[in-house]
Order: structure tokens, then C-alpha cells, then sequence
């Protein structure tokens, strides 16, 4: 039987949340540009991340990269959409120098 550590879940929930997201992107029920969206992909993320950190195997860096690459991105689709909330001129999103 297999037993299943914190970091195994961490990465079960966060392989979840990044599909599910992925799905309601697809099905026309979340906008990319969502903060929704963006939040479950950086915690999606950072939860297969974690599971990659303190799984007993050895790192597989490909994965590493690409999930840190993950956050980053999700982090500033986050950043991005505050600052065009703030921006009374960019009410329909329109705005392009940001």
C-alpha cells in the first residue's frame, strides 16, 4: 500500500487546480485574464512545486523550472490585472502600454 506524505498531496491539489482552471478556460466559464484563473495557476503551481522540493526522488529540474516558470507568469498576469484595475482610463481593458 502507498502512503501518501503532505508534499504528495500538496501536489495532487495543485495538478487539480491548475486542470480545473485549464477547464474552465476551455469551457467559456473563467477568463484568462481572471484573478480566479491566475490563483488557482500559482497555487496549482506551487503546490507541484512543493511536491517536486520534498518528494524523496530525485529532482526532476525539467518540472522545477517549468512549474517555478508557472508562478512567475501567473504571479504577473496577477500584478497586471491590478494595475489595469486601478487605471479609471482602462475601464474595458484597452489599455496597452502595461
Amino acid at each position: 500500500m502507498m502512503s501518501l506524505f503532505w508534499y504528495d498531496w500538496a501536489g495532487y491539489v495543485g495538478v487539480l487546480f491548475i486542470l480545473l482552471a485549464y477547464f474552465l478556460l476551455q469551457a467559456r466559464k473563467l477568463p484568462g485574464h481572471s484573478l480566479i484563473y491566475q490563483l488557482l495557476n500559482v497555487f496549482g503551481a506551487f503546490g507541484v512545486l512543493l511536491s517536486l522540493i520534498f518528494s524523496k526522488n530525485s529532482m526532476n529540474w525539467p518540472a522545477f523550472f517549468m512549474e517555478l516558470a508557472w508562478i512567475v507568469i501567473g504571479v504577473y498576469g496577477i500584478v497586471r490585472g491590478v494595475i489595469r484595475r486601478r487605471d479609471p482610463g482602462d475601464q474595458q481593458g484597452t489599455h496597452s502600454s502595461v
